[in-house]
């Protein structure tokens, strides 16, 4: 066994020859190599290159309050861009092989439910606006504090009710479900197909691009949900050229013309920070800026410690190494991600993909940083996939989150029954607030019912009495003669 190799065996040992560079980045201290960071870098892009396709179809797809919808080609440019700069930043400034992009959730919230109260640039106003406050709380300490206030249960319960929502957007968007034109003179509102059965060569995509999926998944193959929208977007560019496929949505798969192409940045700097106070109340403003906080949050810290755990990297206290500094990072994401009209960016948990194959420092993201980077100049190549191939991608991340259900104590009603509604209420309200509403509320009903009111913390009283103010907003107006 060479001296090398003896090193790299024991975990906290620095070689003499080791660079700057290694000495920076701990990789010998870290007990991993160049190489592996090189590969995990390499693993954690490809297991996450999917949001380059899948945030622009959810962004594009979605109109604000006047009529008015992104381009998906400059949603390419800003997706790719802040995900290669904000991965970069994290390598550098929090030292571990945590990625960050567009979030997957965040996104829906935008695209689906703050959009079509503003414009555009005001919900990524709000963006920016959440993203700011994050780092106001990482800085005040206030954001573990918010943290501790909800049941663990609950915060498990909201991210499974996200990949409820997701799971349907993407039957939705696909027309594996359509909603019944006339659904007034019915008991069902919603139906299999466009016509109660399921009809065409699109449809057919999707079908397929799920079982690969799944199968996939199922194998625990890397990169399942990327390979899957390329096979599929290449089944469907094949099908377009020889059936006489009348619609395909938004995008028609179809070979582009050029390959490369210059990065559109005509969506950076789109924001406006405070225009929603002038389009929507007060008290919803302040609750959809709670609710973009809540899911990152949650999202953040699962993600960080878990990861930072199977890299073992957590301290003797469980801790994770500069984790004020990986907090307020991710904050930095969120504005990044707002001023570019990229939706809020968070953490990723499919960074553990570079850590099996082996990262453990921050080095591993200037690699998916750079790869993000070139990206910017494939924007042909990422703008020709249907949602179609794209949609089996949500269905799946929409089990993946319904994973953490298995954690709730289903026994226990005084959180079984909070859990349950905060999962049921956003997909079958079509409304991620609405559910964290339902479930704080009934939360706290509950405990006081039980005369348990003093185990709830203040916080979540205060987020309680927030969301029945939104609950009751109209009659409230009325109430008042709010115009």
């Amino acid at each position: 066994m060479s001296e090398t190799q003896q090193v790299e065996d024991r975990p906290g040992a620095v070689p003499p020859q080791a660079n700057s560079v290694d000495r920076f980045f701990k990789i010998s201290a870290r007990g991993s190599t160049v190489g592996r960071e090189v590969r995990g870098g390499f693993a954690t892009f490809f297991t996450m290159a999917y949001i380059l396709v899948l945030n622009p179809i959810i962004l594009s797809s979605a109109k604000d309050k006047f009529g008015d919808q992104l381009d998906s080609v400059q949603l390419v440019t800003a997706t790719a861009l802040v995900a290669a700069v904000m991965t970069i930043v994290m390598g550098v400034g929090g030292n571990l092989p945590l990625a960050l992009a567009a979030g997957l959730g965040l996104n829906a919230v935008v695209a689906f439910q703050i959009a079509p109260l503003m414009s555009w640039d005001d919900a990524m106003g709000l963006i920016v606006l959440e993203g700011l406050l994050i780092c106001v709380l990482v800085v005040t300490g206030l954001r573990e504090a918010v943290m501790y206030a909800i049941p663990q249960p609950l915060k498990q319960a909201i991210s499974v009710g996200i990949g409820l929502f997701i799971a349907f957007i993407g039957f939705v968007d696909a027309g594996f479900v359509s909603r019944i034109p006339d659904a007034a003179n019915t008991t069902v509102p919603v139906q299999l197909g466009a016509t109660g059965a399921l009809t065409g060569w699109p449809i057919l995509v999707f079908c397929l691009g799920v079982l690969l999926t799944i199968g996939l998944l199922a194998r625990k193959v890397k990169g399942a949900i990327l390979i899957s929208i390329v096979t599929m977007t290449i089944v469907a560019i094949v099908i377009n050229e020889i059936a006489d496929v009348k619609s395909w949505g938004l995008t028609t798969p179809q070979v582009p013309d050029d390959v490369v192409a210059s990065p559109d940045f005509g969506l950076l700097g789109d924001f406006s920070l405070f225009g929603a106070f002038g389009e929507v109340s007060v008290i919803t403003v302040v609750l959809l800026v709670f609710t973009l906080i809540l899911s990152d949050f949650f999202d953040t810290m699962g993600t960080v410690v878990g990861i930072s755990a199977e890299a073992g990297l957590l301290d003797e206290e469980g801790k994770v190494p500069n984790l004020g500094r990986v907090l307020l990072i991710d904050g930095a994401a969120a504005v990044a991600g707002g001023a570019s009209s990229a939706s809020s960016a968070t953490s990723y948990i499919e960074s553990a993909a570079g850590v099996g194959e082996g990262a453990r420092t921050g080095f591993a993201n200037l690699v998916t940083g750079g790869l993000f980077a070139c990206a910017l100049f494939l924007t042909p190549l990422l703008t020709i996939v249907p949602m179609q191939a794209a949609a089996p991608a949500l269905v799946a991340v929409g089990f993946l989150m319904m994973t953490q259900v298995k954690h709730i104590d289903w026994d226990k009603y005084e959180i079984a029954i909070p859990a349950f509604l905060t999962i049921a209420v956003m997909p079958f309200t079509y409304s991620i607030t609405n559910g964290i509403g339902a479930g704080f509320v009934s939360y706290v009903l509950i405990k006081t019912v039980l005369g348990r009111a003093k185990q709830v913390h203040w916080l979540l009283w205060g987020a309680s009495a927030l969301f029945l103010i939104y609950f009751a907003i109209d009659p409230i107006e009325q109430l008042f003669d709010v115009k």
